[in-house]
């Protein structure tokens, strides 16, 4: 990869509860655990099967005419199909009926029954195939936040973008490239709230985006029935190297009330943190009451303020 630096993330396997609890867990670091058992899922999920058994129900799904979703620029249209007819399209690398070309690529990630109430759980909107999958469960039961069913178009490449709670990508067919950056390399992503501005993470566009040749990136392949987890915080970007179904399932590792009651997706910065934001905002937008001498002093003590108070010794 041009740009970055680039590391493996560390595998693991015929991991338990107590394995992973003990010594993957504490690392808070990225980790492919693989020998977990999954129940019937990674045998049966074809694509007739996933059409037959997933039913008719209708999703909301997106569509680009590229490869390299983004979500910042919205390159890309929400469209609603069957979900039978939309597993055989995805599956396809061209299409007889299309929306926007006959290469497009598509990608659903499910949704509460209403997405401004409910959580995705793959028990309530896909049933039988839920009864398919056994959840790996490495967490309490009352940590549950959500369980989001996934399928991706062969070529199809997510934006980079964090999570606010530990999550489980658990890749039942179909294999999958993601890479990795760690929180303490957030300057150097061109961040826009949760997401990086770097669209083309193999090839940037280091006059337009030339601090990211300091991430460190780290890199993993995930097969049939590996599970990846995800720390919180942890950067992530995805690229589906043949048609993929996989599910996340994310829990909240901090205590409930930490947490934004009306987030159902998950994304939404913890309370604490979303206030301190608003606070730095109106600290920012009061100096610009001063000449310019005077905010640009101000503002460097301002993060220096800040960087003092930093946990990490790497922002020193």
């Amino acid at each position: 990869m041009e740009g970055c630096g680039k590391a493996l993330v560390a595998v693991h396997n015929h991991v338990d509860k107590d394995k992973f609890l003990h010594e993957v867990y504490p690392l808070r670091k990225p980790a492919v655990l693989k020998g977990i058992h999954l129940g019937t899922c990674t045998s049966k999920w074809t694509v007739d099967y996933l059409s037959t058994a997933g039913g008719n129900q209708e999703v909301k799904v997106h569509v680009a005419s590229v490869p390299q979703m983004d979500f910042i620029n919205k390159n890309f249209i929400y469209r609603t199909l069957p979900f039978d007819v939309f597993v055989k399209r995805a599956a396809e690398e061209t299409h007889a009926e299309y929306f926007i070309s006959e290469d497009e690529k598509y990608y659903l990630r499910s949704l509460g029954i209403d997405p401004r109430k409910d959580v995705a759980d793959i028990t309530k909107q896909f049933p039988t195939l839920a009864e398919d999958i056994k959840i790996p469960e490495f967490f309490d039961k009352e940590q549950f936040f959500s369980s989001v069913f996934r399928i991706s178009s062969p070529g199809l490449q997510l934006w980079t973008h964090y999570d606010v709670m530990d999550n489980f990508l658990i890749q039942v067919t179909g294999r999958k490239r993601v890479l990795l950056f760690s929180p303490q390399d957030a300057p150097y992503l061109y961040l826009t709230g949760d997401k990086s501005e770097v669209l083309h993470v193999d090839a940037p566009d280091l006059e337009k985006y030339p601090k990211f040749a300091k991430a460190q990136c780290f890199e993993c392949h995930l097969e049939p029935g590996d599970v990846l987890f995800i720390p919180a915080l942890w950067f992530h970007n995805t690229l589906a190297k043949e048609f993929g179904v996989g599910v996340n399932v994310f829990w909240k590792h901090l205590p409930a009330d930490c947490y934004d009651k009306t987030d159902t997706y998950g994304n939404k910065d913890p309370t604490a943190a979303s206030r301190a934001m608003q606070i730095l905002d109106r600290a920012l937008k009061t100096l610009e009451e001063l000449p310019d001498e005077y905010r640009d002093f101000y503002a460097r003590r301002m993060v220096l303020r800040i960087q003092s108070k930093s946990y990490s010794s790497h922002y020193k």
